[in-house]
């Protein structure tokens, strides 16, 4: 996974400073190898330097008409900016990235609302922008999972980030060499729960795709899939949806269990719903049955443990 340095604790800020992240160096740096860029300092900038932003001259619009200068001097790094970041993405390109995390509010990393200055008379700042590593990043790898440090520290939005790391691995190594369609049918069939806890429309159109795919040349099918999938698990898991899932589970268990075991399993549920419980519980309960019983089907679905549960992320939704 790629990084913004910094959030490792490398002292690399203007300042010479850090701005380091225990989850990402004690959680989840356990399970991933991680890719470190600060693109200031590899575009020549030094450390410690000027604090440098995002301006917008006058009577323009648009990221292309933006500068990135020196708060103080006014001295432009642009161009030198640019040339980086180009050159940097190219080569992360190579890297077999998973996902990236960046630090938020920076001229160069900041994924969202990002100070841009006026150049103008009045002055002033929006907070509409994207650093200038940032915005080359999503452009050029658009199904790539991408975060800020800062929006990690929601409970909901880290374990869906972290999901969608997990998948685009999974997704990557099902294309990679050759691959048959048998082994795409194989990878929807095991995602389908985890795809409808996200968004129902999509897994429908995936499965229209699937279908679809005989005949279809592989480097098309390969991109449209890869689009879908990691557009539907983009998409906000709500109570609502895993509740869906988990009844949708519940029934291939019913005739397996006695009637206080379906009880039990259903006021779970129940109390996952009206935010007494954890995800966590409920699943944990369906997995110990599904295991138990050795229902096939349901052993296959990724949506029963999709990350490693030492992150213990459904524990906080």
């Amino acid at each position: 996974m790629g990084v913004s340095r910094c959030l490792l604790g490398d002292e690399v800020r203007f300042d010479g400073g850090h701005k380091r992240s225990r989850f990402v160096t004690d959680e989840l740096g356990r399970f991933v190898d991680w890719v470190p860029v600060c693109p200031e300092v590899e575009a020549g900038l030094g450390i410690p330097r000027p604090s440098i932003r995002i301006v917008q001259p006058a009577g323009t619009e648009g990221e292309t008409q933006q500068r990135l200068v020196e708060t103080a001097s006014g001295r432009s790094h642009t161009s030198a900016m640019q040339r980086l970041t180009r050159r940097r993405v190219k080569e992360l390109g190579q890297d077999d990235l998973c996902g990236f995390i960046l630090k938020k509010d920076s001229p160069s990393c900041g994924m969202e609302r990002v100070r841009v200055w006026s150049d103008s008379e009045k002055g002033g700042a929006t907070r509409n922008g994207r650093g200038f590593f940032a915005r080359v990043l999503l452009d050029r790898m658009p199904n790539l999972p991408v975060e800020e440090e800062g929006r990690l520290e929601d409970p909901s939005l880290r374990e869906r980030f972290v999901e969608r790391i997990f998948a685009y691995r999974r997704l990557k190594s099902l294309f990679e060499g050759s691959w048959t369609l048998g082994e795409l049918v194989q990878f929807h069939t095991a995602h389908k729960m985890q795809l409808l806890a996200h968004a129902e429309k999509d897994y429908r159109t995936l499965g229209r795709v699937v279908a679809e795919a005989k005949g279809q040349p592989r480097a098309e099918l390969r991109k449209e899939y890869s689009e879908l999938f990691m557009k539907a698990l983009a998409s906000r898991s709500t109570t609502r949806r895993h509740v869906n899932v988990l009844q949708h589970m519940m029934g291939h268990l019913r005739d397996r269990l006695d009637e206080r075991g379906r009880r039990e399993m259903a006021g779970i549920v129940e109390d996952y719903r009206n935010g007494l419980l954890p995800l966590v519980v409920p699943v944990t309960l369906i997995r110990h049955h599904v295991r138990r019983l050795q229902i096939d089907y349901l052993l296959g679905q990724v949506y029963l443990e999709p990350h490693p549960k030492e992150l213990m992320l459904r524990n906080r939704v």
